[in-house]
């Protein structure tokens, strides 16, 4: 992590979530969001699938759906089209994603944030959001590409 990034704080509780905005927890939303919170950065709406075979498909994708349109979740974009999904951090930031592995991660960089509050005096009309993914080559696959 390089000095312009900064540690990020604590993911907000889906479920906490979910229930202030009124939604219902079913158990097989539960057990949707439980293994959710066992996951590292960076899941596939198909993983869950597999993972949660006594769990309906389409369940899996709705329950994923509704974490993305509370932010609890964010939708990752692969240049090949694939989604992958990563639990949100309270704070805003950013994500990197290998084209390799598929592995996620997340940075803040005060960096983009200047350079988008420049952006923004050019563009007429205000920015509501934004969402920047860099497509790279993790450090493991260059050190597996290397040996």
């Amino acid at each position: 992590m390089n000095s312009e990034q900064s540690s990020l704080p604590a993911r907000p509780n889906p479920l906490t979530v979910l229930e202030d905005q009124g939604y219902r927890l079913t158990g097989p939303r539960r057990s949707v969001i439980t293994l959710l919170d066992t996951k590292g950065e960076g899941f596939s709406a198909e993983e869950i699938c597999r993972e949660l075979p006594k769990v309906g498909r389409a369940t899996v994708y709705r329950t994923i759906k509704l974490l993305v349109e509370t932010g609890v979740v964010c939708k990752l974009s692969f240049p090949d089209g694939a989604a992958k999904y990563s639990l949100a951090r309270v704070e805003h930031h950013h994500h990197t994603l290998c084209v390799k592995c598929g592995k996620v991660g997340e940075f803040r960089a005060s960096t983009i944030e200047r350079l988008l509050r420049t952006i923004g005096e050019d563009i007429s009309g205000d920015i509501v959001g934004h969402s920047i993914e860099f497509h790279i080559v993790c450090q493991e696959c260059l050190a597996k590409a290397a040996a």
